[in-house]
């Protein structure tokens, strides 16, 4: 299992819609080959920042089956106008669970 985190900026003066717009691509998520889980949260001192956390099978799932997607382009549609600079994007991998 891999973890997406996609780091986000929006203005915060338009966070409730960002937040609808989210909601509403999560269905594209959900239906997606290989997308497990997938969440938004939003750094407390900041309503700027926010953070996409996403399960999928495999890197593969994500940048290759999901991004060549029409959901892909749906969610792009859908939170892309709230970007203020381009998210950040990385796969993370557990390399311990300790309790």
């Amino acid at each position: 299992m891999i973890t997406e985190i996609a780091n986000i900026t929006i203005d915060p003066a338009r966070a409730a819609a960002f937040e609808a717009a989210v909601a509403e691509a999560a269905p594209h998520f959900r239906t997606a080959e290989g997308c497990h889980a997938m969440r938004l949260e939003r750094v407390v001192e900041d309503p700027a920042l926010y953070r996409l956390v996403v399960s999928w099978a495999s890197v593969e799932a994500h940048m290759v089956t999901f991004r060549n997607s029409p959901g892909f382009a749906r969610w792009r549609e859908l939170a892309g106008p709230f970007f203020v600079s381009p998210p950040v994007v990385e796969h993370w991998d557990v390399a311990a669970n300790h309790f």
